[in-house]
């Protein structure tokens, strides 16, 4: 079943003509995913990899192809603009990768995306991947930057801010024979369009998602709230880690350049919120796969 995305999720990408955009089209289609078209104003008519139609514009791509969902690789000073023209097209799904997009213009964003029918991931993060049953997970809906062949088809729902550390558990969950459901990755951005909450919730109604890792780091309350849900809520196994353990107080860490502020968004409050609402928190990053197999 999965969340978010299927492996026959039609998908259309802002950007593909760029060569970051560009080369990340050829991997998913490598991968087996439905990338049905691309948009690149100034671009329609022309073909990408002989195979993508591009457009002008999303709306037209819509139409043309019944894409749902889209991956945003458009430069910072747009990718704003990007976003709202897919939201504006009715999109059930929009994947921002782009980093850097100026805060002012997120805040706008998220204004214009609540109440609307679109689910934003993103900005500043590796996407999303429900895995696929072939060889290496191919077959699999892949939107954004993460490497395919490290994920399994499976059970166990990812969900992170960093997308290294999304990697890393995906990585140790194979190894250990365990797939995966979809694995989320939010974005380390002070202003991200979904939160660890909104991916848990998901993945707590998914019946084919049997657990679930939560990855965070220092900054911010993401992870606390998160953490109260889940006590209350949450009808599944949840194994946690939080990044920045080391992280000298007052200091910025990540690439959320998250600040620790009035006693709130430390390694210490999150990690005794986690282990409150009975997450199994892992204590290094190596030990992720094995904290959640401790409680399955």
């Amino acid at each position: 079943m999965a969340i978010l995305v299927k492996p026959d999720t039609k998908v259309l990408v802002q950007g593909i003509t760029g060569s970051f955009g560009g080369r990340h089209t050829q991997l998913s289609l490598k991968y087996g995913s439905q990338i049905v078209a691309g948009v690149t104003p100034g671009k329609a008519g022309q073909k990408f990899e002989d195979t993508v139609p591009i457009f002008d514009g999303v709306a037209e791509a819509v139409k043309e192809t019944s894409a749902t969902a889209s991956a945003i690789f458009v430069p910072p000073p747009f990718a704003a603009d990007a976003i709202l023209e897919a939201v504006d097209a009715g999109l059930e799904l929009v994947v921002a990768i782009t980093e850097g997009i100026p805060v002012r213009d997120m805040i706008e964003v998220k204004a214009a995306i609540n109440g609307s029918a679109t689910r934003l991931i993103g900005p500043n993060c590796p996407g999303v991947v429900t895995p696929g049953t072939g060889k290496d997970s191919h077959g699999g809906c892949r939107i954004g930057i993460a490497p395919g062949y490290i994920h399994k088809a499976g059970d166990i729902g990812v969900v992170s801010r960093s997308g290294t550390l999304t990697y890393e558990a995906v990585w140790q969950l194979t190894c250990n024979d365990l797939g995966q459901s979809t694995c989320v990755g939010i974005g380390g951005d002070p202003v991200p369009g979904s939160t660890h909450l909104d991916i848990i919730k998901l993945f707590n109604d998914d019946p084919d998602t049997r657990g679930i890792i939560m990855i965070g780091e220092i900054g911010g309350s993401a992870e606390e709230e998160a953490a109260e849900w889940i006590k209350e809520n949450c009808k599944k196994p949840v194994a946690g880690f939080i990044a920045g353990t080391t992280a000298p107080p007052g200091r910025r860490m990540g690439h959320a350049g998250a600040i620790i502020s009035g006693g709130k968004g430390t390694a210490e409050a999150k990690i005794a919120a986690m282990e409150d609402a009975g997450i199994s928190v892992a204590e290094t990053p190596s030990q992720m796969a094995e904290a959640l197999i401790k409680i399955l």
